[in-house]
C-alpha cells in the first residue's frame, strides 16, 4: 500500500537531519513542507536546507519561487498530490517533512471551501486595522472566535484579518471552516512528530538565531529591506531585522526579540500538532526507535 510519512514538529527541533536520513534510508526525495523555505531568496533566515543536505537527499519545494510570486496552501496541496502520484509509481513509500501547519494540513485533510470576501468586509477591515491596530483586531477576533485566537499568528495582521473577515460576512467561526469533512486520499498517511524537553528546544531555537546571524541574516535581510511589504517577508527573523534597520531597536535587542518570537511560534506549532491524536510523537534522538516504526509501513 502506498504511504506518506509525514515528519513534523516545531521549529530547530531537529527535522532535517532525521528526514535526510530516512530518504536515503529509503532511496526516496524529501517532499519540503516549509511555507518560506519555499522562496529562494529566504536561504537564511528560514533555515532552508544548505547546498550538503541537498545534495544529500533531492529536496522538492525548496527555493522554486521567488518572494515576488503569489503561492498558497492550496496551490501547495495540488502540487504535492501530482508529485505523489509519480513519486508512488517508482516507490510506494514517501517523505513529506515540515513546520508549517497549513501546508501539511492541506496534503493530509485538504482545504476547506472558504468563500471569498465581499469587497465592503475587506474594505471596513483595512479601515479597522488603520484606525484601531492590530491589537484591538486581536481582541476582536479573541471574542468571536477563540478556538482559533489561540493558535493564530497574532503578530500577522493578514491572518487576522482574514479570520475576522470570515467571522463577519459569515456569521461563524473561521475555525467551523477548518472543520469541515476530511477529503479522501489514495494513500495512506503515517504523522510522526518530533519534540524535546522545553529547555532543550529553546536552547536550541537561540542557538539557531544565532547561528544565522553569524551566516549573514543582516545582510540577507538588507538586500530585501526595499521589498519588506511582501507577505513572504511578514516573518520571524526578517520583521525583527527590518525593524533594527528602521531604528526602532538595537540589533542586540532585535536579535533577542527574534529568538523570543521564534519559541513563541514553535509552541503555536506544537498545540496545533498535538490536536491531532494522529501523530507518534518521538525524540528525534531516538532514530532507532524511529525507524522501526516506519518499517511497519514497508
Amino acid at each position: 500500500m502506498s504511504t506518506l510519512i509525514v515528519i513534523t514538529g516545531p521549529t530547530a527541533v531537529g527535522k532535517t537531519a532525521l528526514t535526510i536520513e530516512i530518504a536515503q534510508r529509503y532511496g526516496i526525495p524529501v517532499i519540503n513542507a516549509d511555507s518560506r523555505q519555499i522562496y529562494r531568496e529566504l536561504k537564511i533566515g528560514t533555515a532552508a536546507p544548505t547546498d550538503e543536505q541537498l545534495r544529500a537527499a533531492k529536496h522538492y519545494f525548496v527555493g522554486t519561487k521567488s518572494i515576488c510570486d503569489y503561492y498558497n496552501a492550496s496551490m501547495y496541496e495540488q502540487e504535492v498530490l501530482e508529485l505523489l502520484d509519480t513519486q508512488f509509481k517508482s516507490h510506494n513509500i514517501q517523505l513529506l517533512s515540515g513546520g508549517s501547519m497549513m501546508y501539511i494540513d492541506a496534503v493530509c485533510n485538504g482545504i476547506d471551501d472558504i468563500p471569498t470576501i465581499r469587497d465592503d468586509i475587506r474594505e471596513e477591515m483595512k479601515r479597522r486595522y488603520q484606525e484601531e491596530g492590530l491589537e484591538a483586531l486581536c481582541e476582536d477576533l479573541k471574542r468571536l472566535d477563540p478556538e482559533h485566537y489561540q493558535i493564530v499568528d497574532r503578530q500577522n495582521y493578514r491572518r487576522v484579518i482574514h479570520a475576522l473577515e470570515i467571522c463577519y460576512q459569515t456569521g461563524r467561526t473561521y475555525t467551523s471552516f477548518r472543520k469541515q469533512e476530511k477529503k479522501a486520499r489514495p494513500f495512506r498517511i503515517v504523522k510522526i512528530g518530533l519534540n524535546r524537553e522545553r529547555d532543550i528546544l529553546y536552547n536550541r531555537i537561540n542557538a539557531r538565531v544565532d547561528e544565522m546571524m553569524e551566516n549573514g541574516l543582516l545582510e540577507e535581510a538588507q538586500s530585501l529591506y526595499s521589498q519588506r511589504q511582501l507577505n513572504a517577508l511578514n516573518t520571524v527573523g526578517y520583521k525583527e531585522m527590518f525593524d533594527y534597520m528602521d531604528g526602532r531597536w538595537s540589533l542586540e535587542e532585535a536579535v533577542e526579540r527574534m529568538k523570543g518570537n521564534t519559541r513563541r511560534y514553535a509552541r503555536k506549532q506544537l498545540t496545533w500538532f498535538k490536536r491531532d491524536s494522529e501523530v507518534k510523537w518521538f525524540d528525534p534522538d531516538n532514530k532507532d526507535e524511529i525507524l522501526k516504526y516506519i518499517t511497519q509501513y514497508e
